[in-house]
């Protein structure tokens, strides 16, 4: 089983600006953000008008290193406000801006962009906008982070269902990577612990910090279904990786003992899941669900930007990688990803493929 400790140190996406880093293949990340993008600005605005701080504090939680992915969104949550101050006739608005991930994520590639972002901002803008602070935040936000009453808005997006540690008492969950068709009652049960546990940890953190009347727009890969911790809209992808593996342990590329002990700490809980969670946690109010679905095909997110040469097995090795190598070393990893595309691009021809996500709005409960 892998600990908390060294979840923090080999979770993390593939570093770098190279066209294999999660900076250039983060597409399915960036198409999420769009599909969640209505909700959170309207989140934010109404923060806004509600509360006309004079320092807005912003929190994006698991921002990764993709500068399209994690400005972008604050960039967005700028502008919204930027409107709203302007529509009502407020003066320049300051911002503080805290971007959190793992201690092993790439910061230096978030921070070599800070500066094209607030110019960016001028350039939309005006001088007259305010001042925005941009800070990085290294920790788990399985923990506290940030000082008590200190923050007014938080997102996270594609983060929160990476556990804080693979689940104990799994060790019957032979030849599979997560939950899957074959996992025994046991290991789902285990892995929706290790979720609850983790969720109630990081609302109970998060209720520390955010203000009373404060905002949270989280964003997670989900399922649909309730009945079940399996659905083929989360975890089919790992099934077809664990394929791939299996196949390669049979072949002898790899010892069936390093396949039995491998296991993603991830975990994509139901619309239902999350509400019980919020309610039985008591801090915040559920505002809003949304459930929706992004395909795996890229040719289906087509928009004219840069993202559209990579594909999705490009995109989900940026994402697993890390964690690849340091249980199975670095020698076989491009013949793992090799077979990988193939086995995808198969299922990609005879059927559609979805992955499933969830959003929720909550608003920080007056304290009593």
């Amino acid at each position: 089983m892998v600990r908390e400790t060294e979840i923090m140190q080999v979770l993390r996406m593939k570093e770098g600006t190279d066209d294999t880093s999660f900076a250039k293949t983060a597409y399915m990340a960036r198409q999420i953000l769009l599909m969640s993008k209505s909700i959170r600005e309207k989140v934010i605005r109404e923060l806004y008008c509600m509360e006309q701080s004079t320092i807005l504090c912003i929190a994006d939680l698991g921002c990764s290193s993709s500068e399209e992915n994690n400005l972008s969104v604050v960039y967005g949550l700028v502008d919204t406000i930027d409107k709203a101050r302007r529509e009502l006739g407020h003066g320049p608005q300051e911002y503080q801006i805290y971007l959190n991930d793992l201690p092993g994520n790439d910061f230096n590639t978030v921070f070599g962009s800070v500066t094209r972002f607030k110019d960016k901002l001028k350039e939309k803008m005006g001088d007259d906008f305010g001042d925005c602070f941009v800070n990085g935040v290294p920790g788990s936000f399985y923990g506290r982070l940030f000082p008590t009453n200190s923050l007014h808005f938080v997102h996270s997006s594609t983060s929160l269902h990476w556990l804080s540690q693979v689940p104990e008492g799994i060790e019957d969950n032979k030849r599979n990577i997560y939950t899957a068709k074959t996992s025994p009652p046991k290991v789902l049960k285990a892995y929706y612990d290790q979720f609850k546990k983790d969720f109630l940890m990081f609302l109970h953190c998060r209720s520390k910090e955010v203000v009373a009347g404060g905002k949270m727009v989280l964003t997670l890969l989900g399922r649909q279904n309730n009945d079940s911790c399996y659905s083929n809209k989360s975890g089919y992808m790992w099934e077809l990786l664990a394929k791939v593996l299996d196949d390669m342990v049979i072949e002898g590329y790899i010892e069936e003992e390093k396949l039995n002990t491998f296991n993603l700490p991830i975990y994509t809980p139901s619309p239902s899941e999350l509400e019980f969670l919020v309610h039985s946690e008591g801090s915040f109010a559920l505002n809003q669900v949304h459930a929706f679905e992004i395909s795996w095909d890229v040719n289906d997110h087509k928009n004219g930007n840069s993202c559209d040469q990579y594909d999705f097995v490009t995109c989900l090795r940026a994402v697993v990688e890390p964690l690849i190598i340091s249980h199975f070393g670095e020698v076989i990893i491009d013949e793992i990803f090799k077979r990988f595309r193939e086995i995808v691009y198969v299922s990609m021809a005879n059927e559609k493929n979805m992955i499933a996500n969830v959003t929720i709005s909550l608003t920080r409960r007056s304290r009593g």
